[in-house]
């Protein structure tokens, strides 16, 4: 499975270099000089292999170099570009807080009295933080549960479930 570490957002400056967004708590790694990354366009099955140059922190975004992109428009034709690795070369994490999306994705949610609410069906990556979100058993729509402890307090990949205690509203159709 394809883990997406980062999205080309936009060029910058003249001479080849992209803002992306960063989606990896490694970005130190994952975009380390000399590293090849997986790009893959948005709907797309293709990959291409670019090689990192260089990449430096900036505005809360990391400006990227890439062999064989050195302009521009080259830059431009990248927008949307994913950064993807391959969920089985990563190693387990050792925070038992923290996850992987795909480790997620696919897991029941229920209330804290066994109520099922959903599935989580994608996580979702804002400037605000995390969002879990989750297709609704009764209805098939989407609720979107912010992921922090106060809302979401137990995650269990062994049992397959998520329990959250949403606050009032959350869960009411629109």
């Amino acid at each position: 499975m394809e883990l997406v570490v980062g999205r080309v957002a936009k060029s910058h400056g003249v001479r080849g270099e992209l803002v992306v967004e960063v989606r990896t708590d490694e970005p130190e790694l994952r975009f380390a000089p000399g590293v090849t990354l997986h790009g893959r366009m948005p709907k797309s099955a293709s990959t291409r292999d670019y090689t990192v140059k260089s990449a430096r922190e900036h505005s809360g975004r990391l400006l990227v170099f890439v062999d064989g992109v050195d302009d521009r428009t080259a830059a431009d034709a990248l927008r949307g570009l994913l950064f993807v690795v391959d969920s089985e070369s990563l190693p387990p994490s050792e925070d038992d807080d923290a996850f992987y999306d795909h480790e997620l994705e696919g897991l029941r949610v229920e209330l804290t009295d066994g109520t099922v609410v959903g599935e989580v069906s994608e996580v979702l990556h804002s400037a605000a933080g995390e969002l879990l979100s989750v297709r609704a058993t009764d209805d098939g729509r989407e609720i979107l549960v912010p992921f922090v402890t106060a809302i979401v307090p137990t995650v269990s990949l062994a049992d397959g479930l998520v329990v959250i205690t949403p606050p009032e509203g959350l869960l009411d159709p629109e």
